[in-house]
């Protein structure tokens, strides 16, 4: 079966069986390997992308159901230049990763919750990413990562002070730009 999708603003026609995962549709017709294959039965939360803006473990979703949706994937985040989001910088900063495997699908329901809530408490933070597993990390870091860049995030996207160049304002314009799907 032929399905168009959008993947990180660009669309995709690709020819899959209709019990293709998004998973394997993504990684291996579509070349975007940051999407990452643990468990396969949904627990794991490696997989997690969004689709249409929402949460979704690929390894359980067909590709045939995401037909004409818009999918955003660990390497959707970061600019069009390279730069990281500010989420993925705060995960290097505060150490949130260490083998790396958990890290994408961690980034995108951190990122799910950034859009949903700009100051979420700890409390918020560990219940949200209740659903990615981690085995190497210990989740502090993790945490810690998710707080700072809500606090970054929120400074972007305060207004400039009077008097200002407008630097913090370009910065909004260039993180809202990122950070959405």
């Amino acid at each position: 079966m032929r399905v168009t999708l959008t993947v990180n603003g660009t669309q995709h026609a690709v020819d899959v069986d209709p019990r293709r995962t998004l998973a394997d549709a993504l990684r291996e017709d579509i070349g975007l390997t940051g999407t990452h294959l643990g468990c396969e039965h949904g627990v794991c939360g490696a997989c997690t992308v969004l689709v249409d803006g929402e949460p979704t473990r690929a390894c359980l979703m067909f590709a045939v159901q995401a037909k004409g949706s818009s999918v955003t994937t660990v390497e959707g985040m970061g600019g069009d230049d390279g730069t990281l989001h500010p989420l993925q910088e705060a995960f290097a900063e505060h150490h949130g990763l260490q083998c790396g495997f958990c890290t994408p699908g961690m980034l995108m329901s951190a990122l799910d919750l950034l859009h949903r809530e700009s100051d979420p408490d700890r409390e918020q933070i560990r219940e949200e990413l209740s659903g990615n597993i981690c085995r190497c990390t210990g989740y502090m870091g993790i945490v810690d990562a998710v707080q700072a860049a809500a606090c970054k995030l929120r400074q972007f996207n305060s207004p400039a002070p009077e008097g200002e160049n407008g630097t913090m304002q370009e910065a909004a314009s260039d993180t809202a730009a990122a950070t959405t799907p």
